[in-house]
């Protein structure tokens, strides 16, 4: 039996993300792009990459996996949110895969290897809805070596977590509020479906940083900050990264300000506060370096996404040889 999809009756239940959408013969789930093509689910982005490019793992963003090296990050078209201020909306909020690049699982691998990255990221749209096809390029990767990552809004149901185990690697999850009704009236998700996944995924073993973008008048009050500082401190562990991201105006919001330089260190104050150790600011101009929690170190130092000191022994502090949480070879 297929962890993609079960019958029920005269219908498919898709089971890619926690939306669960019933589809009867020639119907199309919420993200557009998943089918049931007579009485099976066919993933009508299979091996069509909307996007491709070579970037920093640091961009991912993931911090404390393979830093300095290099990913090779594909997307498709589709998404199951409908997020109003998406930074890609020119292919997550469309259905049309035409202009996309007819890919392979075996091209995409190649593609890895001759450019020597380290690990393949599925990301730009959310990966969950094309993980038929992610799961084939991800075990074939495997097989040379290569490491996989999924960024993703968190929607994934549990019958996929679990499927994911010894196929993705690493996850970075957006954890965009801490408010119900925003998830579901703003981005058409549910808050409890991301926090589950949230759980189960660093439960499974994975490794996991999470990013909040901070959208100024709706997810930058202290008492939400606090909320989603505590629960990543209390539920994920501290040692968990936390990146804080810039918005900027984009797609159908383009009536706020920039986030501020001056928000993303409150938030950075409210994570100290609740005990983080790994706190990042992203989309600003601002040096992400790593810390050792026990003794203050620098350890690792980057400019943008370039690392340009990595201090650390085995994965510990050169100093005082504290063990720094990440995968770091």
């Amino acid at each position: 039996m297929s962890a993609f999809y079960r019958v029920e009756g005269n219908h498919i239940v898709c089971q890619l993300c926690r939306h669960y959408c019933k589809l009867k013969e020639g119907q199309v789930g919420v993200c557009g792009v998943n089918k049931n093509s007579n009485g099976k689910l066919e993933n009508l982005v299979y091996g069509k990459v909307s996007a491709i490019n070579i970037d920093p793992i640091e961009k991912k963003p993931l911090y404390h996996f393979l830093p300095g090296s290099k990913a090779l990050s594909i997307g498709t078209v589709g998404c199951n949110f409908k997020c109003p201020f998406c930074q890609n909306w020119q292919i997550s909020q469309t259905k049309d895969s035409s202009n996309s690049y007819n890919l392979t699982p075996e091209q995409i691998v190649n593609l890895a290897i001759e450019n020597e990255c380290e690990s393949i990221a599925y990301t730009y749209n959310e990966p969950t809805i094309f993980y038929p096809f992610a799961k084939d390029v991800a075990l074939l990767a495997k097989k040379s070596g290569i490491k996989n990552i999924f960024v993703s809004n968190g929607f994934e149901t549990p019958e996929i977590i679990e499927d994911m185990r010894g196929v993705i690697d690493a996850f970075n999850i957006d954890l965009k509020s801490f408010k119900q009704d925003y998830y579901k009236k703003v981005l058409k998700g549910t808050l409890e479906g991301v926090l589950d996944t949230l759980e189960r995924i660093k439960k499974g073993g994975f490794w996991l940083e999470v990013t909040t973008l901070i959208v100024p008048g709706d997810n930058d009050s202290n008492k939400e900050l606090t909320q989603i500082a505590t629960f990543i401190a209390k539920n994920l562990g501290v040692n968990t990264p936390w990146h804080i991201s810039a918005f900027h105006p984009d797609y159908k919001v383009q009536d706020k300000k920039a986030t501020s330089l001056e928000m993303l260190n409150r938030a950075y104050k409210i994570g100290k506060e609740a005990g983080l150790e790994y706190i990042y600011m992203g989309n600003v101009l601002s040096d992400g370096i790593t810390y050792c929690p026990k003794c203050g170190a620098e350890l690792i130092k980057r400019v943008g996404y370039k690392v340009v000191e990595n201090r650390l022994i085995d994965g510990k502090c050169y100093r005082c040889g504290e063990d720094i949480s990440g995968v770091w070879k």
